[in-house]
């Protein structure tokens, strides 16, 4: 490690050494690691608070309106630095993370038996969040079909080409099944508005982060759509981005009419490219200006979506360039056909990112639900995994 003439130092020695020290503390810790994984959950502390949000005296009773509900779980043995915050997708709560339909453990648990600090959120007027019609306005009605088709059993009405892969819901997928039932019984509509969702969630997931100090965000879905501008606002705060199978594609949202025509562009734009509400490009967008987007002439595959990406010169996110990203993508979802363009568009923005194809590591079968299904361990795996080893922030 050291100049024989001078004691100095070699510059060439120590990230060796270091590298030998890490690769020990791994080894020494991964047996308890593991051992973690089975028996009683053991926990030093487990508890629920509420954050952001504020009293609004306009409204009749003056009620607490933009506030998320936050329950959190620390193990005996914390073996990471940094928490993870697992934040639910549309028509779902955190029971998502804290349980499945069929009784099992779901990511929380899974995540705190590796020894993480694990909180998991129930988003704005979500779940024990409270919603508040006046303030929110109304929800949209509840889609049986949907459920179906996109959650539970979309290998009974393909519409997609991955569809028919699915396998892994606990249960035969139909009403009357007790998993099923469960399943059901938690969904429960999103805000109508998307820029509303984001903005509300943003704010309340930036609250969280200022009072519980650096962390891992876990995003899903829907909420794919909050992370990024979580992430502008706070990026010395986001360690990493967990996005599991995030809102997309960029650009446009894509409809799914079934065979021949698989994939559809929705009407709407995405204003920031990957949602509804600003985030902060290099070059800054002059106020009357706004992001120019092209799409790939043909698909990469006959059985994914053409991208849309910024028009080059790519403009750069410059908050998100320093926040390594882990997407990950299962082999029969909806998402299947298009996180290709989400992991494009961020790396063209100059995002760290790797995009990993559950399929491609044998784990097989998934649908967009993965948390919950029979296989759903494994896929925490694959993302601990990468944080604890694969990932810039573990070196």
């Amino acid at each position: 490690v050291y100049h024989r003439a001078g004691r100095r130092p070699d510059p060439l020695a120590l990230p060796i050494l270091r590298a030998l020290l890490l690769l020990f503390a791994s080894l020494l810790l991964a047996p308890f690691a593991r051992a973690q994984e089975r028996g009683p959950l053991v926990l030093a502390k487990s508890s629920y608070f509420f954050v952001g949000g504020r009293i609004d005296p306009s409204i009749e009773g003056s009620p607490m309106v933009g506030q998320m509900y936050v329950e959190y779980m620390i193990p005996q043995r914390l073996l990471h630095p940094f928490p993870v915050v697992m934040v639910h997708g549309g028509n779902q709560t955190g029971t998502n993370f804290t349980g499945t339909p069929d009784g099992r453990e779901s990511w929380a648990q899974y995540f705190v038996r590796r020894g993480y600090a694990v909180y998991v959120v129930d988003q704005v007027a979500r779940g024990r969040s409270p919603y508040w019609s006046q303030v929110y306005g109304p929800l949209p009605p509840s889609r049986l079909s949907f459920v179906e088709q996109r959650f539970v059993a979309p290998e009974q009405t393909p519409m997609w080409p991955q569809a028919h892969l699915h396998n892994q819901f606990p249960g035969d997928g139909t009403p009357g099944d007790p998993s099923f039932d469960q399943f059901y019984a938690s969904q429960f509509p999103s805000i109508a508005s998307f820029p509303q969702q984001q903005q509300l969630n943003r704010d309340a997931l930036v609250a969280l982060l200022d009072k519980i100090g650096p962390a891992i965000l876990l995003t899903h879905s829907q909420s794919g759509a909050f992370g990024w501008p979580v992430a502008d606002e706070r990026p010395n705060l986001v360690k990493a981005i967990l996005a599991v199978e995030p809102s997309g594609p960029p650009v446009h949202d894509i409809e799914n009419l079934g065979a021949p025509d698989w994939f559809k562009d929705a009407e709407r734009t995405k204003i920031s490219g990957l949602g509804d509400i600003p985030i902060t490009y290099d070059p800054p967008l002059p106020p009357d200006q706004k992001l120019e987007f092209v799409r790939a002439p043909t698909p990469a595959r006959p059985d994914l979506v053409r991208c849309w990406r910024q028009r080059e010169p790519a403009r750069r996110l410059p908050n998100l360039a320093k926040i390594p990203v882990l997407i990950v993508t299962s082999q029969a979802s909806y998402h299947a056909p298009y996180d290709d363009c989400t992991a494009a568009y961020l790396t063209q923005a100059g995002v760290p990112v790797r995009h990993v194809h559950l399929a491609d590591l044998d784990i097989l079968g998934n649908g967009h639900m993965m948390m919950i299904e029979k296989n759903n361990q494994a896929i925490a795996a694959v993302m601990l995994d990468w944080l604890e080893a694969g990932s810039p922030m573990a070196r």
